[in-house]
């Protein structure tokens, strides 16, 4: 791949392509069919097509396209596997790898950023990218004290690329958007465009990751690079080894699976009310787990990324921890009005709370045992039901909102659940919630 493809025109005649190479392969494998060849063996082969398609076109276009195909790889565990298979590889492809930009590029970005004597700044640098993302890519140095260290370089024009794709990804959300049946994508395209200008921002990123790495340092289960440095378009931090989440998805053991699905729960709920921020980027390229020679409980998590948070001063808000302790006693009216002056419900609408608390009890089963095990078979049977234009739980689902507060902490959470349901892990979610949700365990109102 060349530089980061800027001109808007370009990048929108990629991203049109997507829809339309879709509806080709689709005309393509009619006449497949036609001319005698099975049915199951065409579509498994236009899948294949079609997936290589979207990890080529979002991944080299990287920005928002890539950043777009990065939050529906964490939702694939809804989909039913006869669609999900095909797409899955390439989709968790986009969570920490893409065509990477030329050394030519990452050197004249660094010339720019740290001075042109930037190699002074370290004792050696690798130009081979170990991660290239959605806005950036990561090489592994070593840093002028000795310390090995990750460079995060910027790509050239990644915020015009940004606000380029999130436009014309909002414009075929429609065409996206049976990849997840039942999921709405023109407010996950929106949201993502509100977290345009925070992303680009490295000094925001570097202030987010400082906080966490004090908050977390010598932590016994959550471990946060240190911030080295940090100026315009490059970001350094301590390096991280472990092992890539994703990786413990492909092929991890029971006991990696369940300790890093353990210790990722802990960190949703613990960490805004450590911090005061939620870390809003939950797919698995940003989490590795370091394990040593001793038992699973003693393996850590590693988290990486910090480019977008949301900011919660007071920690998750208490009504969440309230409306589940209330659910789980079966009180329904007390959900419905607490829902209510939330603005999950509008004041317009009327809703039975016995049908509301219906709808919410399978959706929170994870939260009233022990111990839950996540998997894409309970993911994809909750898409199911909620998704049934037959089904109660469709029209009910209609009429709830979301309010803007609590939109990116429902999409983290969502996403947090879809990499649980991809590990298979299980989790003691119960606990988590006692000891790090507000309102969880506090009195009946």
């Amino acid at each position: 791949m060349s530089d980061l493809p800027r001109k808007a025109v370009t990048r929108t005649a990629r991203l049109a392509a997507l829809p339309l190479g879709i509806a080709g392969r689709a005309t393509l494998g009619l006449g497949k069919r036609l001319g005698g060849r099975p049915a199951d063996v065409v579509s498994a082969e236009l899948q294949q097509r079609t997936a290589e398609q979207l990890f080529s076109t979002l991944g080299q276009l990287k920005g928002g396209a890539m950043k777009f195909g990065q939050a529906l790889s964490v939702f694939e565990s809804a989909l039913p596997e006869e669609v999900a298979g095909p797409y899955r590889e390439a989709l968790t492809k986009l969570q920490d790898s893409a065509p990477a930009m030329p050394t030519s590029t990452v050197h004249q970005v660094l010339a720019r950023q740290m001075g042109k004597d930037w190699r002074a700044q370290f004792r050696s640098f690798d130009d081979r990218p170990t991660a290239a993302a959605s806005i950036g890519q990561v090489h592994r140095a070593v840093w002028q004290d000795g310390r090995t260290v990750a460079v995060k370089v910027q790509y050239p024009g990644a915020g015009d690329a940004l606000l380029t794709d999130l436009a014309q990804l909002a414009r075929l959300a429609k065409v996206l958007g049976p990849l997840i049946p039942g999921m709405d994508m023109k407010p996950l395209v929106a949201e993502l465009r509100e977290r345009v200008s925070e992303e680009l921002d490295y000094e925001l990123e570097a202030s987010a990751q400082r906080v966490h790495a004090e908050e977390f340092a010598g932590d016994p289960d959550i471990s946060v690079p240190g911030v080295v440095a940090q100026t315009g378009q490059v970001l350094v931090t301590e390096w991280m080894d472990g092992t890539p989440l994703a990786r413990v998805i492909a092929s991890g053991s029971t006991a990696e699976r369940d300790r890093a699905g353990q210790l990722l729960s802990r960190f949703l709920f613990a960490g805004p009310g450590r911090t005061g921020l939620l870390h809003a980027d939950p797919h698995p390229g940003n989490f590795r787990l370091l394990k040593d020679d001793g038992p699973a409980e003693h393996w850590r998590l590693g988290v990486l990324d910090f480019g977008t948070v949301d900011r919660l001063p007071g920690g998750l808000p208490t009504p969440i921890g309230t409306s589940l302790r209330l659910a789980l006693a079966g009180d329904a009216g007390a959900v419905y009005e607490l829902l209510r002056q939330e603005g999950f419900v509008r004041p317009s609408i009327d809703l039975d709370p016995d049908a509301l608390l219906d709808y919410l009890l399978p959706i929170i089963e994870p939260t009233r045992v022990d111990e839950f095990t996540f998997t894409r078979d309970w993911m994809r049977a909750q898409a199911a039901r909620i998704a049934d234009p037959r089904g109660p739980a469709y029209n009910l689902g209609k009429q709830l909102n979301l309010p803007p507060s609590y939109l990116l902490i429902h999409r983290v959470t969502l996403s947090t659940i879809g990499v649980l349901c991809q590990l298979g892990a299980t989790v003691r979610m119960h606990d988590e919630l006692t000891a790090w949700l507000p309102g969880f365990t506090g009195p009946v109102r």
